[in-house]
């Protein structure tokens, strides 16, 4: 039985579990809060835990494979690996400081930097070689400069308002370009290839359609340059011998474009269909 970390709560938490649901894994109930759910029909354990500490426990090979953050997998310092990105939960993390200070990253050498991720930003500092204080905090670091305890901040950014707010300004490179990912013991585990596996289908779920169109003959070249498909479209022969139909993956948000392309050069009964799942 295979032995799965999932966050418990936040911003990861939810889309985790619904992607899980979605692989044909049973979880916990809704508004449920068991910590530990069995799915004997998968061989699976779930384990609900904070997801900064998955990386801990998944590195210490107490479980075996886990989602969390790419952010919190390497501020850990856990030696749990990261498997595949799950294409979720997507951040950026980068420096701020009070309007008008000096832009350089090197500008922060002795300077105090606040942050909640201080394994990843010391990390991403020592490489380099810029010393600092830096100062852990739980969460709202933005009113550290504010507050006196730091000179710059490091932190999630998504449109930076909040950081304008608080008078900062971001400035030097992207520390980490962060999203959900798959992470694993080291230890080779049957059910961690099943899983990874369920997990890249839903992905390709979400991001395909299967799109199916009748084309004459004559336009079949140009209509499957349209809808090349993973590999190759499907094509089958119609009762009318002038025309054959044709299935195809085609990204979902290319949708409406590619029906657009394949009405003019001929196509006519253009259908979608969701994807539910998926193996490529």
């Amino acid at each position: 039985m295979i032995k799965i970390a999932v966050p418990n709560k936040g911003s990861l938490a939810e889309t985790a579990a619904q992607m899980l649901a979605e692989a044909g894994y049973q979880g916990r109930r809704e508004g449920s809060r068991e910590l530990i759910v069995l799915d004997p029909r998968n061989e699976v354990e779930f384990f609900y835990l904070r997801p900064r500490d998955i990386a801990t426990y998944v590195g210490s090979g107490a479980l075996d494979v886990g989602i969390t953050g790419r952010d919190l997998l390497l501020d850990s310092g856990s030696t749990a690996t990261e498997t595949a990105p799950l294409d979720f939960g997507g951040s950026t993390f980068r420096f701020a400081r009070p309007v008008g200070s000096p832009l350089e990253i090197e500008s922060l050498e002795g300077a105090r930097v606040a942050t909640s991720y201080p394994g990843l930003v010391g990390d991403f500092l020592k490489a380099r070689g810029i010393t600092t204080t830096l100062v852990t905090l739980d969460g709202a670091v933005e009113s550290a400069v504010r507050l006196g305890v730091a000179d710059a901040v490091a932190d999630v950014v998504s449109t930076g308002s909040t950081l304008r707010a608080a008078g900062l300004e971001i400035f030097g490179p992207v520390i980490l370009e962060s999203t959900a990912v798959l992470i694993s013991s080291g230890t080779e585990h049957p059910g961690a290839g099943t899983l990874l596996r369920r997990l890249q289908g839903v992905l390709v779920a979400r991001q395909y359609v299967l799109m199916d169109y009748d084309v004459r003959v004559e336009n079949l070249d140009e209509a499957s340059a349209l809808t090349p498909g993973i590999e190759s479209p499907t094509i089958s022969p119609l009762h009318d011998p002038e025309w054959v139909a044709v299935r195809s993956m085609v990204p979902r948000l290319d949708t409406n474009q590619v029906m657009d392309a394949l009405y003019e050069v001929g196509a006519r009964a253009i259908l979608v269909s969701p994807i539910h799942a998926a193996r490529i």
